[in-house]
């Protein structure tokens, strides 16, 4: 097995030393490479990973002279070997990581070699932060009280990763309620520049979650994987890649007062989906880069996955260096970022024009208040027309015989106060506001508004009121109604990271408290800030109480709402909403609002700043203009808008001047990998193989090397195949493999039933990921998938072919296991967008299926199919499913997989059916890596055949 600190060829004599005060260091002079200055920054840190591990079999200086003649106008075609600094993980996709690594020991014994060889080569570090469920909010001991149920649910799960800590080498554990990945990576375990055995050379990573582009902002080249190419990466496995496109995004000017970075990066998310970035690298450069602070650029490069890029990065600069010392990094780490950044090219010059693939551009100063919503990061809502846009998005959720006694005549959902005619609000509203901070200028021009959206809003498109009368658990009577905000939620990496729009929330929320307002008694408020170093400065500044005044009280320190562990609504508020089938809405500061993600009760979901989220809260219901209507009365019982209480930019500058600094975030990181009481005290498993336990309902092991032998079985076509499921467009690894609430009625709650778990133990897909029984149930078995074999249906439900019922997915994929019947799943575009879910393939594999047929894929989802030895074809240029006459009634066949086997990967295979339907699939494996790993029937059985080989 190769060592990962490979010495280089050094064909081009790079290899020099840079002298950084007292120290010096072992660089890779990228200069010495033809071409090296017209490469964007993404590629010159390519470029510099190829020179320091040329080793003349997987890189080879043809490699880096190709490289350096990249040619911006082609179309990808030439492969590399990437070689990432680090591997980042979260516990939802790690444990499974350490699962595999544990398999994978006991395998190598098994055929003979020595398990102790199975370790991470590259730093690998697991943050736990995906399992706090917020159970409860708003009181002073719901974090208190959510950490003791969190380690209740998940003991097993935190005992198999510490014994995983003390078994492995390089493999680091930041325990729970410190933080999430993302943000404890851009605070804490970013270098910016890595120091490594007297080497400097670019911080590189990949993580187990695709959010890991938020490191991007902090110049750090890196993406998103699946748990088994991270696996594989950190047993030195390098990434197999092609030279992508690159998109430059040229900034200028400066953002508008009562603006936020959720404004901007919403905006940024919009223009590139619909310019096509998917598997490009998307580059910041110009002059506004300047004057975009770093956790901006953070919050940016977070939205990498739902814009499609496999990154979004920002270039090095003083912004950068000023971070790093803010945040408490070694003095001597920081002097040695600027000084590798100047000496290798990476320092940003805002004149430059390197050159790019396609461009874009941005004028800051054009940045509007913007929610997305109600299904899709992508789709932004101007504040100023969110209203209209809710109702005219209502009629996808509401039937149109719904009819109250006292329905507005125009159509609206509250009876007070009344309303403006919609179509006009638009234009009234730009000529109310004066020029100030608040958001209420930047409304958008109804021009550029759907053209039926005032038909939607009057007369018979429109929604009228259906208010349901409750009594909360105080006693207080309230009315429910369509559009309710039954979930306002500070959360996610998006944002909390974000000082301005944290400040700026609790300022919205001191302004709003002073007033007289209060949260309306129907809404779930959480706060679940990204870092311990949030509730530092909160508590400096004096705003906490504020926050806790309507509600927003600490839950916890982790990714709760935005993946899906928002926790149960309180039960009278449940049960309304279901017993009158209300499409209610959650407001969340996150970055993924798919269906049935959120909440199972909650229909509607938006992302919005912090400062907005508090603001619905308030509200209480997505119906309201805010630009135009109160958002409550004052003690004295006066209208107040939201213009009202909006912070002052300069104001939020002063606090955060006032109450951020170093010695903040050196005390909350001051011993991060130790942990609490409660970590410390679990007892650890100890020795080199894991000790399962065979009742365990968290941590299982998987079968994936059960009869391996050391040389692979020849790949075989495909016959006699039956469609499991067929899908339409964007359908994303949250329908194939969901993370959120495990339903007693499902495979899943069925299973855990049978092994005595009670109900309320099930906890959560994303938290039962180490044991594969559950995860196989659970794969396609989201509440809103809709499979076309089994129309009007929503669910994990198909037709079993063979007996023609209706059943689950599940149980149909047993019955054709049995029966020794290959299965295909069929589907529409960008199938497996969102989270980088290793489930959402292992689980397909585990069901039986043998190839998926789509329109087109998401990049990490395709890879993850193949690393699990399953083929991933495409539709020739044109046709879809329907076009092609499917039904998904069929048997397939398909001919020309047996090519593999002569060590090339066919550009087509033959795809025929028993219908008389026949046509060319395009072969997705895109690489010859890729093609190696499909011979071997998987990525980890490749990587464990050479190990046992070497």
């Amino acid at each position: 097995m190769k060592e990962y600190d490979v010495a280089s060829l050094d064909t081009f004599g790079a290899k020099t030393q840079l002298r950084v005060g007292d120290a010096s260091y072992e660089i890779f002079k990228i200069s010495k490479v033809e071409g090296h200055e017209r490469l964007p920054y993404s590629l010159k840190i390519l470029l510099e990973n190829l020179l320091r591990t040329e080793d003349g079999a997987n890189i080879t200086a043809d490699h880096i002279r190709q490289l350096g003649a990249w040619d911006p106008t082609a179309d990808p075609s030439v492969e590399i070997q990437f070689t990432p600094a680090r591997v980042l993980m979260q516990d939802f996709t790690g444990v499974p990581c350490v699962v595999d690594l544990a398999t994978m020991r006991e395998a190598v014994r098994d055929l003979g070699g020595d398990p102790t060889k199975v370790n991470p080569l590259a730093p690998a570090e697991l943050v736990i932060d995906h399992s706090v469920i917020a159970d409860l909010f708003g009181r002073e001991d719901a974090f208190q009280r959510n950490v003791e149920l969190e380690y209740e649910r998940n003991k097993e799960r935190y005992q198999f990763l510490r014994w995983g800590q003390t078994a492995f080498n390089e493999f680091k554990v930041v325990p729970p309620g410190t933080g999430i990945v993302h943000q404890v990576n851009i605070e804490y375990l970013a270098r910016t520049v890595m120091e490594r055995n007297g080497q400097a050379y670019p911080d590189t990573v990949v993580g187990t979650d695709s959010h890991t582009t938020m490191v991007n902002g902090l110049g750090v080249l890196g993406w998103g994987v699946g748990g088994i190419e991270a696996e594989a990466a950190m047993l030195g496995q390098p990434v197999s890649m092609l030279i992508p496109r690159v998109v430059g995004f040229k900034l200028s000017g400066e953002m508008p007062a009562g603006t936020t970075a959720t404004d901007l990066v919403l905006t940024i998310t919009e223009m590139l989906r619909k310019h096509g970035v998917v598997g490009k690298f998307v580059e910041f450069y110009g002059p506004g880069v300047s004057a975009v602070p770093l956790a901006n650029r953070a919050t940016i490069g977070n939205m990498s996955p739902e814009y499609g890029s496999t990154v979004a990065i920002f270039p090095i600069d003083a912004e950068t260096v000023r971070y790093l010392e803010l945040t408490g990094r070694d003095p001597q780490q920081v002097a040695l970022v600027e000084a590798y950044a100047k000496e290798q090219g990476l320092w940003h010059d805002p004149a430059a024009e390197p050159e790019y693939s396609e461009r874009l551009e941005l004028d800051l100063s054009t940045i509007e208040p913007s929610l997305a919503g109600p299904k899709r990061p992508q789709d932004r809502v101007p504040l100023g027309s969110a209203k209209t846009l809710f109702r005219a998005s209502l009629t996808d959720y509401v039937a149109d015989d719904q009819t109250g006694t006292d329905a507005d005549p125009r159509g609206g959902l509250r009876s007070n106060p009344p309303y403006g005619v919609q179509g006009h609000a638009d234009e009234a509203s730009a000529e109310s506001f004066p020029a100030s901070d608040s958001p209420a200028n930047a409304v958008s021009d109804p021009a550029d508004a759907p053209r039926d959206l005032e038909t939607a809003a009057v007369g018979s498109g429109g929604r009228v009121t259906n208010p349901i009368r409750v009594t909360g658990a105080d006693g207080t009577e309230f009315e429910l109604d369509h559009g309710a905000v039954v979930i306002a939620a500070i959360t996610s990496c998006t944002n909390t990271s974000n000082p301005q729009v944290m400040i700026g929330a609790a300022l919205l929320a001191r302004n709003a408290v002073e007033k007289g307002l209060s949260r309306k008694p129907w809404v779930k408020t959480t706060l679940a800030p990204g870092s311990k170093v949030v509730m530092d400065y909160y508590e400096r500044a004096g705003l906490t109480p504020y926050l806790e005044k309507l509600g927003f009280h600490l839950v916890g320190y982790g990714c709760t709402t935005c993946i899906g562990n928002s926790g149960p609504l309180p039960e009278e508020i449940s049960a309304a909403v279901n017993e009158n089938d209300l499409a209610v809405v959650s407001v969340l500061s996150g970055n993924r609002n798919f269906e049935g993600r959120i909440n199972p009760d909650v229909k509607m979901n938006y992302l919005a700043s912090p400062p907005l989220v508090v603001a619905y809260a308030l509200a209480g219901t997505m119906d309201i203009d805010l630009a135009n209507e109160p958002i409550g009365e004052d003690s004295q019982g006066n209208p107040v808008f939201l213009r009202d209480i909006w912070p002052n930019t300069a104001e939020i500058q002063d606090v955060i001047a006032s109450a951020i600094g170093a010695t903040g975030f050196s005390s909350a990181y001051a011993d991060v990998f130790a942990g609490d009481e409660r970590w410390q005290s679990l007892p650890t498993p100890t020795g080199d193989t894991f000790a399962w336990e065979g009742e365990s309902t968290y941590v299982r092991k998987p079968p994936y090397f059960e009869g391996m032998e050391r040389e692979p079985k020849a790949v075989g076509d495909i016959t006699g195949a039956r469609v499991l499921a067929k899908l339409g467009d964007s359908v994303t690894t949250d329908h194939i493999s969901p993370a959120g609430s495990i339903k007693a009625d499902s495979p899943a709650g069925t299973y855990l039933a049978e092994h005595g778990v009670p109900r309320h133990e099930f906890n959560s897909y994303g938290s039962r990921r180490g044991n594969h029984e559950v995860m196989i149930r659970g794969t396609f078995a989201n509440i809103r998938l809709r499979n076309q074999l089994v129309p009007g249906v929503e669910g994990g439900f198909t037709v079993n072919h063979l007996t023609g019922e209706q059943t689950t997915i599940y149980d149909a994929s047993v019955a054709y296991q049995e029966a020794g019947i290959p299965l295909v799943v069929l589907a529409g575009k960008e199938y497996g967008s969102g989270s980088s879910r290793d489930w959402a393939a292992k689980g397909t594999m585990l069901l039986g299926v043998k190839a998926v047929i789509a329109e087109s894929y998401e990049r990490i989802h395709r890879s993850n199919l193949i690393g699990m030895g399953v083929l991933p074809l495409q539709f020739p240029a044109g046709e879809t499913a329907e076009s092609l006459g499917l039904t998904g009634t069929e048997t397939f066949s398909i001919a020309g997989v047996t090519a593999l086997n002569d060590g090339e990967t066919p550009r087509t295979v033959k795809v025929t059916t028993d219908s008389g339907v026949e046509f060319d699939a395009v072969v997705r494996i895109d690489t010859p890596g890729e093609a190696d790993y499909y011979r071997h029937g998987g990525i980890l059985q490749y990587v464990l055949r050479r190990m046992i080989a070497s």
